[in-house]
Protein backbone atom coordinates (compact mmCIF):
# COMPACT_ATOMS: atom_id res chain seq x y z
CA UNK A 1 0.00 0.00 0.00
CA UNK A 2 2.91 2.70 0.96
CA UNK A 3 4.81 4.25 -1.52
CA UNK A 4 7.40 6.45 -1.33
CA UNK A 5 8.21 8.69 1.68
CA UNK A 6 6.77 12.23 0.51
CA UNK A 7 7.86 14.15 3.12
CA UNK A 8 8.23 14.59 6.86
CA UNK A 9 6.25 17.73 8.37
CA UNK A 10 8.05 19.78 11.16
CA UNK A 11 5.64 22.05 13.35
CA UNK A 12 7.54 25.55 13.28
CA UNK A 13 6.78 28.71 15.90
CA UNK A 14 8.27 31.29 13.11
CA UNK A 15 7.78 30.50 9.64
CA UNK A 16 9.97 33.45 8.41
CA UNK A 17 13.05 32.29 11.01
CA UNK A 18 12.11 28.56 9.80
CA UNK A 19 12.74 29.36 6.09
CA UNK A 20 15.73 31.65 7.26
CA UNK A 21 17.60 28.67 8.85
CA UNK A 22 17.20 26.27 5.93
CA UNK A 23 18.22 28.57 3.41
CA UNK A 24 21.00 30.55 4.78
CA UNK A 25 22.27 28.08 7.16
CA UNK A 26 21.74 25.16 5.26
CA UNK A 27 21.63 26.32 2.06
CA UNK A 28 18.49 24.72 1.02
CA UNK A 29 16.49 25.18 -2.00
CA UNK A 30 12.37 26.46 0.22
CA UNK A 31 9.29 27.01 -1.58
CA UNK A 32 7.58 30.50 -0.95
CA UNK A 33 5.00 30.21 1.91
CA UNK A 34 1.66 28.56 0.75
CA UNK A 35 -1.39 29.56 3.24
CA UNK A 36 -3.71 26.54 3.51
CA UNK A 37 -6.62 27.74 5.48
CA UNK A 38 -8.70 24.63 4.92
CA UNK A 39 -5.85 22.90 7.19
CA UNK A 40 -5.25 25.97 9.30
CA UNK A 41 -1.66 26.48 7.99
CA UNK A 42 0.83 28.22 6.27
CA UNK A 43 3.75 25.96 4.62
CA UNK A 44 6.37 25.67 2.92
CA UNK A 45 8.52 23.03 1.54
CA UNK A 46 12.79 22.36 1.76
CA UNK A 47 13.92 20.24 -1.14
CA UNK A 48 16.45 17.49 0.15
CA UNK A 49 16.91 15.54 -2.85
CA UNK A 50 15.24 12.64 -2.13
CA UNK A 51 11.92 13.65 -0.40
CA UNK A 52 10.68 16.77 1.09
CA UNK A 53 10.22 18.62 4.82
CA UNK A 54 7.47 20.59 4.50
CA UNK A 55 7.66 23.66 7.46
CA UNK A 56 4.43 24.59 8.99
CA UNK A 57 2.85 27.29 11.09
CA UNK A 58 -0.25 27.58 12.23
CA UNK A 59 -2.59 29.89 10.63
CA UNK A 60 -4.65 31.58 13.67
CA UNK A 61 -5.22 30.08 17.59
CA UNK A 62 -7.95 27.40 16.30
CA UNK A 63 -5.29 25.67 13.76
CA UNK A 64 -4.05 22.14 15.11
CA UNK A 65 -0.52 23.84 14.55
CA UNK A 66 -1.14 25.75 16.99
CA UNK A 67 -2.48 22.97 19.94
CA UNK A 68 0.94 21.12 19.22
CA UNK A 69 3.06 24.29 19.87
CA UNK A 70 1.27 24.98 22.88
CA UNK A 71 2.48 21.90 24.05
CA UNK A 72 5.73 22.03 21.94
CA UNK A 73 7.11 25.69 21.98
CA UNK A 74 10.07 25.27 19.92
CA UNK A 75 8.14 23.03 17.24
CA UNK A 76 9.15 19.77 16.41
CA UNK A 77 8.27 16.35 14.05
CA UNK A 78 4.73 16.67 12.95
CA UNK A 79 3.81 14.32 10.42
CA UNK A 80 5.27 11.89 8.46
CA UNK A 81 3.45 11.86 4.57
CA UNK A 82 3.63 8.21 2.62
CA UNK A 83 2.53 8.04 -0.57
CA UNK A 84 -0.25 5.76 -1.84
CA UNK A 85 -1.56 4.93 -5.28
CA UNK A 86 -5.22 4.41 -4.40
CA UNK A 87 -6.38 6.81 -1.31
CA UNK A 88 -9.69 5.70 -1.25
CA UNK A 89 -8.88 2.05 -1.64
CA UNK A 90 -6.11 2.82 1.34
CA UNK A 91 -8.61 4.57 3.35
CA UNK A 92 -11.10 1.32 3.34
CA UNK A 93 -8.39 -1.49 3.64
CA UNK A 94 -7.09 0.79 6.93
CA UNK A 95 -10.74 0.88 8.68
CA UNK A 96 -10.98 -2.65 7.53
CA UNK A 97 -7.91 -3.36 10.00
CA UNK A 98 -9.00 -1.38 12.55
CA UNK A 99 -7.55 2.17 11.95
CA UNK A 100 -8.49 5.68 12.98
CA UNK A 101 -8.89 8.07 10.08
CA UNK A 102 -9.35 11.29 11.45
CA UNK A 103 -12.26 13.78 10.41
CA UNK A 104 -15.10 12.53 8.56
CA UNK A 105 -13.15 9.98 6.26
CA UNK A 106 -13.10 11.92 3.40
CA UNK A 107 -9.97 12.87 1.70
CA UNK A 108 -9.16 16.95 1.51
CA UNK A 109 -6.83 18.49 -1.19
CA UNK A 110 -3.49 18.93 0.09
CA UNK A 111 -0.86 21.66 0.02
CA UNK A 112 0.64 19.76 -3.97
CA UNK A 113 -2.68 19.91 -4.56
CA UNK A 114 -3.85 16.02 -4.63
CA UNK A 115 -6.18 14.17 -1.87
CA UNK A 116 -5.23 13.52 1.48
CA UNK A 117 -5.88 12.17 4.66
CA UNK A 118 -4.35 11.85 8.04
CA UNK A 119 -4.30 8.46 10.52
CA UNK A 120 -5.03 8.81 14.02
CA UNK A 121 -1.09 9.26 15.67
CA UNK A 122 -1.98 6.52 18.73
CA UNK A 123 -2.64 3.50 16.03
CA UNK A 124 1.37 4.55 14.64
CA UNK A 125 2.88 4.41 17.77
CA UNK A 126 2.31 7.95 18.42
CA UNK A 127 3.17 9.12 15.15
CA UNK A 128 0.23 11.26 12.65
CA UNK A 129 0.48 9.96 9.45
CA UNK A 130 -0.60 12.12 5.76
CA UNK A 131 -1.60 9.53 2.95
CA UNK A 132 -1.15 11.56 0.03
CA UNK A 133 -2.51 9.85 -3.49
CA UNK A 134 0.18 9.94 -5.87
Amino acid sequence: MLGRLNHVALAVPDLTAAVAAYRNTLGAEVTEPQALPEHGVRVVFVNVGNTKIELLEPLGEGSPIAAFLAKNPSGGMHHLCYEVDDILAARDQLKAAGARVLGDGNPKIGAHGKPVLFLHPKDFFGTLIELEQS
